[in-house]
């Protein structure tokens, strides 16, 4: 049977097109910009959606794990840089606050009170980044914090912090916000927080629900909460997001709410180690009274 020229060159100019991995489940993000043949971890895209910073060990950076810079040029990321406050130690877990004010992150660089901490950098009208500021004790402590996210309405801050949490391990904290900083964190409840490590996420919106990652012997997955955290999770529905898979760091794209970014290894698009995905943001039923 002869195909028609018209069918033939309508799925040519599907493939052709940027958005032609939408037609799947999932697309790479930055195929050999941002996703390359090392490990790519956490990134965050700007409210603008002019630039994402992600964390990489590819070479060229100053230590272990660095944050990387990519701007958006003719619609393709383009000219990676590492981020000029990258230190000999590890830097990770990039997350832009939803107003475009602030850069967090985290690193265990040895002026750090200790371990991994939480620090922040403001970012000014002409998009230059301000001095390293390390988060206060309301927030950092002598155990390791990692991944933080703030909510949309910057009202909120999530994040793991390892050792001190109500069931061991990793476990997911939130401190409300105070001025420019934010009051003691306090360990969200179980069954979020459980025997496997919850190694931070991000808010699904401002009515509490989360996307997070969950650690265990077997590997890492992401998870789903709605805002009643007194409910089970749910794993994400995509394909390598399974038990035994490296599937992690989801974060929602501030300059387009409706998408997140995850890391993971996929069978096909494949660029290296962990690669950087892009997928629609789940949804999920708002719960009365969660805020």
């Amino acid at each position: 049977m002869r195909t028609p020229l018209s069918l033939l060159a309508l799925c040519a100019s599907l493939l052709s097109m940027p958005q032609a991995m939408a037609l799947s489940e999932f697309g790479i993000e930055g195929m050999g910009v941002v996703s390359t043949r090392a490990n790519e971890a956490q990134a965050t895209i700007a409210p603008d959606g002019q630039r994402i910073v992600w964390a990489s060990d590819r070479a060229g950076g100053a230590g272990g794990w660095d944050l990387w810079q990519a701007v958006l040029r003719d619609g393709r990321w383009q000219d990676p840089t590492p981020l000029a406050f990258n230190t000999a130690g590890d830097e990770l877990d990039p997350f832009f606050s939803h107003d475009g004010a602030w850069l967090y992150f985290a690193s265990n660089a040895s002026d750090g009170p200790s371990g991994f901490d939480l620090r922040a950098v403001m970012i000014g009208a002409d998009g230059s980044f301000g001095p390293v500021l390390t988060m206060p004790v309301t927030v950092n402590t002598d155990a390791d914090e990692r991944r933080p996210a703030v909510r949309p309405d910057g009202q909120v801050l999530l994040f793991a912090r390892n050792g001190k949490g109500t069931r061991g391990g990793f476990d997911l904290y939130q401190a409300t916000a105070r001025g420019r900083g934010f009051n003691t964190a306090t360990a969200l409840p179980a069954p979020l927080n459980s025997a496997a490590d919850e190694l931070g996420g991000d808010w699904l919106g401002n009515d509490g629900a989360l996307a997070i990652t969950r650690v265990t012997a077997a590997g890492s997955q992401v998870w789903l909460a709605g805002c009643d955290y007194r409910q089970p999770a749910t794993p994400l529905m995509l394909s390598f997001n399974t038990a035994d898979g490296r599937t992690g760091a989801p974060v929602v794209d501030a300059s387009k709410p409706t998408e997140l970014v995850l890391a993971g290894v996929a069978r096909a698009p494949r660029a290296g180690g962990l690669d950087l995905y892009r997928i629609k943001r789940p949804v999920l039923p708002a719960g009365d009274g969660c805020r």
